[in-house]
């Protein structure tokens, strides 16, 4: 049975492309100036978070120049002259004006002109082609206006433009770095250096450098520096940032560790299994990395949506200071108009509603262990009617433990007769075998030597212990030699009984079974309260899977089934318009895994299974299941009502800018259209950061 943290093999290398060069998804127009790009190997040169970082502190310091100028500006500026009732003028203010005006336009609208110039060689206009526009004809005007032509500047609506744009951006980016702020953890999970063992030395050495075949030594309080198996040592080891497992995980001899999990307080010398780039961590990386670039078809809608409100922003401009010119108004005005509408309709938040909410959600999913590879899978969860699971390893255990254990003689205890079969069991490597040694390990209890021991084929196992003839045998020897069943015998459907015989005379019996896991039951019943139906689809038998079913509270079940039936039984239940969702987790599971609407790997499964699932569960827990359903729900209602407060605040503010209710003495300035603008993007940034995994 495979181990349930046997992680390493869920995602093959090379299949989502190297751990190397991932970077945070690309946001619309401005963010492909400032996208952060960083290396896995962090510590080596610049890393990602520190380019963000000086992206933002860059936008820091020109909205604090331009806050410093806009002072003077304002004050120079006639129509804030006129309402101040103020007369600041002297020889060559209006020249003073215009100089301060410029370095503002060029230093402080930088980053939006060679935006719009960036936009406009990719052939893709968006928000930058936008603003670039507004405050170079607000710019050239101005100017005209201070060289001869008839009217008046605006050089402080010009100013109080940039200077809000800049305040928004500088928001905006930090929210930008906050959403990928999760994967900039899982990436400095992994520690910068290693202690390797070389004979009866220690030396530090790069994380990086390090290769299977490797002996480290990790102290306590450390993080573990590759994946690897345990050489000697003991430790609780802390895996909350991978797997979402939140109480810490007991690790011996013979275990396996992943890298950038927290060690306890033992020491433990461990084999490295793989390089850094093939490292657990790695892979969750690069698919974080991958699901984040990736675009689902809600994505797709924004950016089609983007795209037709920057035509729509450039046709309504030009087609407002058209009205307003023809109208009888003067050009300033017109041009005011013109310049408020192209700036208020900045496909800004738009553009950010859905990159924001995917940046947030793939890496905290990949913090509690849910790893999408799929992103039109994980948001298609709302769609789910019927959710099938794999019995074996999902909603139970997926291994032998025993359930009881009954004594038929008043000389010999429950410790006893576990004593004798674990004798007879300890060389086996059967599942009931494997059973029955861990219950000996539980108790504490020391095992005696077994000698002359003779396998039973199919049936059990005979030998002499202290001097008895002992066997361990299946229900089916005890009918085949007609030994009567003792009295008061009573087993239930999901349990294996084998009996303990001395001498010929049937002493006790001990049930096992693979044990439903406690959490199945509440994601069953969560499950039903999200009117989402739940089948049971195994290859084991109608007793069984009757018994799981019923006491899950299950909708139905389907057992006996082959692992090319289990394909049929999908296309079957969506032939009847369910939107089905399937987990399983072995190789057997692959084909339905494929054909069902979303392939849940469970349990970080075979590496077919793995691959054939839009989404890989690393735990085996059913309440994984769950969280993500819900989780997806979450994402897609936090897309739409970002997409819907991005055009709806539009919709509203659009006709405003553009003057509908001048005649009513309501008018948005440009700053005023810029604030507006700057609020929705920073309300779309907020409502992403809100976004959480319910457990």
């Amino acid at each position: 049975m495979k181990n349930q943290h046997d992680y390493h093999r869920a995602m093959k290398p090379g299949k989502t492309g190297s751990a190397q060069d991932h970077h945070t998804p690309k946001m619309s127009g401005a963010k492909e100036h400032y996208t952060m790009e960083h290396d896995s190997s962090h510590h080596m040169g610049m890393s990602g978070h520190d380019h963000h970082a000086m992206m933002i502190a860059d936008f820091k310091k020109r909205f604090f120049v331009v806050l410093f100028l806009t002072i003077p500006i304002m004050l120079l500026s006639e129509m804030i002259q006129h309402w101040l009732h103020l007369d600041i003028r002297f020889t060559g203010s209006t020249y003073l004006l215009f100089g301060l005006s410029t370095i503002v336009f060029f230093y402080g609208g930088w980053p939006f002109l060679t935006g719009w110039i960036s936009e406009v060689k990719a052939k893709n206009p968006g928000m930058m082609t936008l603003i670039g526009f507004a405050i170079t004809v607000a710019y050239i005007y101005s100017a005209a206006i201070v060289f001869g032509l008839k009217g008046m500047d605006f050089f402080w609506e010009l100013t109080t433009l940039i200077l809000i744009m800049l305040l928004g951006h500088w928001i905006e980016m930090r929210s930008v770095a906050g959403a990928s702020r999760e994967l900039e953890l899982l990436v400095q999970l992994m520690p910068a250096e290693a202690h390797l063992v070389k004979g009866d030395d220690t030396i530090e050495v790069k994380t990086d450098t390090l290769k299977a075949g490797d002996l480290i030594l990790i102290k306590p309080g450390e993080k573990i520096a590759a994946d690897g198996i345990i050489e000697e040592g003991e430790s609780y080891l802390n895996e909350s940032m991978l797997t979402g497992e939140s109480t810490p995980v007991k690790k011996s001899t013979g275990q396996d560790v992943i890298a950038g999990s927290v060690n306890g307080n033992g020491s433990l010398k461990i084999k490295v299994t793989h390089s850094g780039a093939d490292s657990y961590l790695s892979k969750v990386i690069t698919l974080v990395k991958n699901a984040q670039d990736a675009k689902s078809n809600t994505q797709l809608l924004a950016d089609k949506a983007a795209k037709w409100l920057t035509i729509i922003a450039l046709a309504a401009g030009i087609g407002t200071f058209i009205f307003w010119l023809t109208g009888g108004r003067d050009l300033a005005f017109a041009m005011e108009r013109m310049v408020t509408v192209i700036v208020i309709c900045c496909p800004h938040a738009l553009g950010l509603a859905v990159p924001l909410v995917v940046a947030k959600s793939t890496s905290l999913s990949a913090q509690h262990g849910l790893l999408i590879k799929n992103r039109t899978a994980f948001e298609n969860a709302r769609k789910i009617t019927t959710i099938v699971f794999d019995k074996t390893g999902t909603l139970t255990y997926g291994k032998f433990e025993v359930s009881k254990v009954i004594s038929l003689q008043k000389d010999l205890n429950e410790k006893g007769i576990i004593r004798l079969a674990a004798a007879l069991e300890q060389r086996s490597e059967h599942p009931i075998a494997t059973g029955i040694i861990q219950k000996i390990k539980d108790l504490g209890v020391t095992v005696p030597v077994a000698e002359n021991f003779t396998a039973i084929t199919g049936k059990g196992v005979e030998a002499i212990v202290e001097g008895k003839k002992v066997k361990v045998v299946s229900p089916g020897y005890l009918k085949e030699n007609s030994i009567k069943l003792p009295d008061g015998f009573n087993s239930d459907d999901t349990e294996t009984v084998v009996f303990v015989i001395v001498n010929n005379e049937v002493v006790g019996y001990i049930a096992l079974s693979d044990k439903i896991r406690p959490e199945s039951k509440t994601a069953i019943e969560t499950l039903k309260s999200e009117n989402i139906k739940s089948i049971l689809l195994t290859g084991d038998n109608n007793k069984v899977a009757a018994s799981v079913s019923r006491s899950l509270g299950m909708d139905s079940f389907i057992a006996e089934v082959l692992p090319h039936q289990k394909l049929e039984k999908i296309k079957e239940l969506q032939s009847k318009g369910e939107f089905v969702a399937m987990t399983g987790d072995g190789v057997n599971d692959a084909p339905a895994l494929a054909q069902a609407d979303i392939g849940i790997a469970v349990g970080s499964g075979s590496d077919i299974a793995a691959e054939t699932a839009g989404i890989v569960l690393v735990n085996s827990n059913p309440k994984d299941i769950v969280s993500l359903i819900l989780f997806g729900k979450a994402t897609y209602r936090k897309m739409i009502q970002n997409l819907i407060w991005a055009t709806g605040y539009n919709v509203v503010a659009l006709p405003l800018a553009a003057g509908v209710l001048y005649n009513q003495g309501i008018v948005l300035s440009p700053a005023a259209g810029a604030v507006l603008m700057t609020v929705s993007t920073v309300v779309v940034a907020i409502n992403a950061s809100l976004l959480k995994v319910k457990s």
